[in-house]
This record gives structure tokens, C-alpha cells and sequence, in this order.
């Protein structure tokens, strides 16, 4: 399988991240200079995986050759990288199966969808498109964060809204960790698309408006999804708690509905209106 260019540049740059980013005492070498203990040489990654210097060099400069999949494993396994990593990088490279779906614009969540949202009653649930466009929620959601009713739909991006609008940055109890979880998991899933022009612009725009995006972006986090606790501050019901989860249906797989799932206090303060 072919790849474009963005696909390989991407490829390299986050190689080398993650190449900068080792910690030199983890592989019992000696600091790298003026007691630097932090990142490997290219020339120690190439001899730990076994591949020449020539061809990881290449590979880190993005340049337009084919690694095989046992080259990009031992380069995985030498990195000691994640699952979700090491998948983001056999499916920059053209091995690992892309989710299916091909990727397509989704402006407006299809209506047996908006009908699974709204059925689930008290619990705040959206749908989100393939570029993280929020394409539907229901009115849980929407009691949660009145903002996405009111946010223009070109700006109704849930990546957008969440590192350009100060009213979800407080209403998030953990908004760094959140942001960066989020953005890693939007890096393993845009990986292959983002030479695609909304892609691009998406990115380059955040880029421009947010300093603490920009940062994150940079640091090439990447990361699967997982259900964890989310704590919201909300203005007018307090302290809320949830579970989220994620949920993609069969015959719209371009689609994915993240559903949270609140404890006793949190139900009674949905109920009760406080």
C-alpha cells in the first residue's frame, strides 16, 4: 500500500519524538553528553533494532521508501512503545487496517443515531465525525455544556471547543490531562487523513489559536481510547461525576458516540435540577 507524503513526514516526526523523549537509563547507557540523560542518537535506535543508520535516518527524514512490517516492529519494540502507538505507526506506514469507514465528511449525525442519543435519556451523549465535528447530542449533553447548542456549526469541533473555549476549560475538573488524552487520541485516529485538507486546516487553525495546543500537538502523543471517570465542574449543578464510553454503530462506522454514564449524586443533581 502506498503512502502520501504528509504520511511519511508524519512517520518520522514522530519517531523522532518519541527518539527524543527515551530515557537513556532505561537501556543502561551511559548520558549523551553533558550528563544528558534524555533521547537516543539515531545511531543507538538503529543498532537496537537491528536496522542500518542509513535506513532509520530515512525513516525519521520521512523520505519515500518502504520499511517492512518487521522493521517498523523492531523499531516499535525498541522505542517501548504503547499498543496504540505501535498501531498508529504500522498504520501510517500502510500495514495496519484503518477502522472502517473511509473517513467521510459527517456534518449531521443520520437520524436513527439523533434517535439512539435522545433514547437515552439522562445520560449526556454525543456523535462525533471522523475530524471530531460534533454532529449530534442529546439533551443531557446539552444541560451538561449549554455551549454546543449555541456554537456556530463550523466551530462545533470538540477538539476546537476544547482548547479555545474558556467555558469548557472550567468546566473540566482535569482539563490538562483531558486535553492531552483527547488530542493523543485524535493523532491515532486522524494519523492516515491528515494531509486532507479539512484536516489540515483544522490543525493549522488550532495551531494559530492556542499556545497549549500547539505544544501538545508537537509532543506527537498518540493514544487509544479508554472509559475512565470524568469529573465536571459545573456552574449551576456543581460537582458532576460519569463514566464515558464509546461506542461506534455497525452500519455507520464513520460515526462515534461517546456516552457518559453518571453515579447516584450525579443523577439526583441532574434530576433535581441542582
Amino acid at each position: 500500500m502506498a503512502i502520501d507524503e504528509q504520511q511519511r513526514r508524519e512517520l518520522g516526526a514522530f519517531l523522532r519524538a518519541r527518539r527524543e523523549q527515551l530515557d537513556r537509563t532505561g537501556y543502561g547507557l551511559p548520558p549523551a553528553g553533558r550528563g544528558r540523560m534524555i533521547g537516543l542518537r539515531r545511531e543507538e535506535i538503529s543498532y537496537l533494532s537491528g536496522v542500518s543508520v542509513t535506513w532509520y535516518t530515512w525513516l525519521e527524514q520521512g523520505r519515500d521508501i518502504n520499511p517492512s512490517r518487521q522493521v517498523l516492529d523492531a523499531v516499535a519494540t525498541t522505542l517501548h512503545l504503547t499498543v496504540a502507538e505501535h498501531d498508529y505507526v504500522l498504520t501510517l506506514a500502510g500495514f495496519a487496517p484503518q477502522r472502517p469507514g473511509g473517513g467521510e465528511a459527517v456534518e449531521t449525525a443520520p437520524a436513527h443515531v439523533q434517535r439512539f442519543l435522545d433514547a437515552l435519556d439522562e445520560h449526556p451523549a454525543y456523535a462525533l465525525a471522523p475530524d471530531w465535528g460534533i454532529a449530534g447530542w442529546n439533551a443531557a449533553y446539552e444541560r451538561l455544556y449549554p455551549n454546543v447548542a449555541s456554537a456556530p456549526p463550523e466551530e462545533r469541533n470538540l477538539l476546537r471547543l476544547i482548547f479555545t473555549d474558556p467555558a469548557v476549560r472550567s468546566l473540566l475538573d482535569d482539563w490538562d490531562d483531558t486535553s492531552r488524552r483527547f488530542l493523543a487520541e485524535f493523532r491515532a485516529e486522524a494519523g492516515p487523513r491528515l494531509g486532507d485538507p479539512r484536516y489540515r486546516d483544522l490543525i493549522g487553525r488550532l495551531v494559530q489559536e492556542s499556545d497549549d495546543f500547539r505544544e501538545r500537538w508537537e509532543s506527537h502523543g498518540v493514544g487509544g481510547f479508554e472509559s475512565r471517570e470524568r469529573v465536571f465542574q459545573h456552574p449551576n449543578l456543581g460537582r458532576l461525576v460519569f463514566e464515558h464510553h464509546q461506542l461506534r454503530p455497525s452500519d455507520q462506522t464513520d460515526v462515534q458516540l461517546v456516552v457518559y454514564t453518571a453515579d447516584a449524586e450525579t443523577r439526583r443533581r441532574f434530576a433535581g435540577g441542582g
